[in-house]
């Protein structure tokens, strides 16, 4: 697998997280004007922790799926995984975070994008029935996506989650037979292939008429 598509924590820059005491959409809104975001820490037993982070710099951490950040919350390092990504619905300005306490080792169940490679073959579509797949990986070697790679498949071949090739320690969750993509030929081609038969069709009954009158004429 290359690079791209592993998430290691280890390899990103450490987020330094600032402990809030103060709550309230006042208090949030001045927060995000000073560029930061806040986000609450939760998971294995331990109560909540609240915290501001560097907004431009988790933004960007974010680009990336099932993002794992390090933080140093005021010299305690905590590694967790991006939860939920709240969002004003219409600036997409992001609100709120949430983030799950995991421990380097520990397994845990996410939602994997999936990614069509290739082009089937001609005259054919690929349709993505699952744009996700939920895998049983390690929390810090999280895959980026798993790739479908549909190069040269004919009409009615199916792809379920059973052939998804997944990352070295993978498991797969969902049921193997979860369908994933299907490859199969458009209905508008399907329709225009039935109207030049039919045409044909009528073609070839016409020719055959005209060829009985002309026979029944030299006859007579």
């Amino acid at each position: 697998m290359s690079k791209d598509t592993q998430a290691d924590a280890q390899d990103g820059a450490k987020v330094h997280a600032e402990l809030r005491t103060s709550f309230g959409k006042g208090f949030a809104r001045r927060l995000r004007a000073a560029g930061k975001i806040p986000a609450v820490i939760y998971g294995h037993g331990e109560e909540p922790v609240h915290v501001a982070l560097p907004g431009h710099q988790v933004a960007l951490l974010l680009r990336r799926a099932n993002a794992v950040l390090e933080l140093d919350v005021e010299g305690t390092n905590q590694l967790t995984l991006v939860k939920d990504v709240q969002k004003d619905p219409v600036h997409q300005i992001i609100e709120h975070i949430d983030l799950l306490v995991v421990k380097k080792g520990e397994k845990i169940q996410v939602d994997v994008p999936i990614s069509v490679i290739g082009e089937s073959a001609p005259g054919t579509i690929a349709a993505q029935d699952a744009n996700t797949v939920l895998l049983e990986v390690e929390a810090t070697h999280i895959p980026q996506r798993v790739e479908v790679d549909v190069e040269g498949l004919e009409d009615g071949t199916h792809i379920t989650a059973a052939d998804l090739k997944l990352p070295r320690g993978a498991s797969l969750i969902v049921d193997p037979e979860t369908l994933i993509v299907a490859i199969s030929v458009p209905s508008s081609t399907l329709a225009a292939e039935d109207e030049i038969a039919e045409l044909d069709a009528a073609v070839s009954a016409a020719q055959a008429i005209e060829a009985e009158e002309a026979k029944d004429e030299s006859a007579e």
